[in-house]
């Protein structure tokens, strides 16, 4: 598996306050079809996606990884 993981805060009502929440989502994709260079490439649209259906939550940073099936068990 192929992880793309997405770090983002929550937005908080007061943009002088600090974010509320800050915690990691992940879009998973099939090794086969997708690599890591892959997933770097080509991930900003599945972001900006991402963010679109998350209006509250302000991206921060992001990654490309290798995430192997036993990790995601666990």
């Amino acid at each position: 598996m192929i992880e793309l993981l997405i770090s983002a805060c929550a937005l908080s009502a007061q943009m002088a306050e600090p974010p509320i929440e800050c915690r990691d989502f992940s879009l998973l994709f099939d090794a086969r079809e997708v690599s890591v260079m892959t997933c770097m490439m080509h991930s900003q649209p599945q972001i900006a996606q991402w963010q679109e259906t998350h209006p509250k939550w302000q991206v921060e940073r992001w990654q490309c990884r290798s995430r192997f099936i036993r990790e995601s068990m666990i």
